[in-house]
């Protein structure tokens, strides 16, 4: 390899671990052991699901990582990444899967931010 090549890939390697904001995403569950306060359920810039936690001046975006959700006795839905959400049968669902699922968390529990750290994905700084 060239010498100028591998001057490059040092200076690149050196500026890259110098940006701010590289590596500065947390876990749903650290920052909630740090008493951070969970927001309701909203969209990101991105349109996905997702909850803003906050503690003072300093806010993650936390993605919803659950892709269904109960809505009530009759109905439940399935969360797509985007953003979208498709209403599906209940009672088809639990006869494919032989029943129940203690799993998947309720809308109205996601809507309001109580939420399992199973439900949400990376958090990230909002700028």
């Amino acid at each position: 390899m060239p010498t100028s090549f591998k001057y490059l890939v040092a200076v690149a390697a050196i500026g890259f671990t110098a940006m701010p904001g590289i590596g500065q995403a947390e876990s749903f569950s650290k920052l909630t052991q740090q008493n951070y306060a969970i927001g309701k359920l909203t969209k990101g810039k991105a349109g996905g699901y997702g909850w803003v936690v906050s503690n003072g001046n300093t806010r993650f975006f936390c993605r919803l990582n659950a892709s269904l959700a109960y809505v009530n006795q009759k109905e439940m839905m399935s969360i797509l990444s985007s953003g979208r959400t498709i209403k599906l049968d209940r009672a088809t669902f639990e006869a494919s899967i032989g029943g129940p699922d203690p799993s998947i968390p309720q809308w109205s529990d996601l809507q309001a931010g109580r939420v399992k750290p199973a439900d949400v994905g990376s958090c990230t700084p909002v700028r």
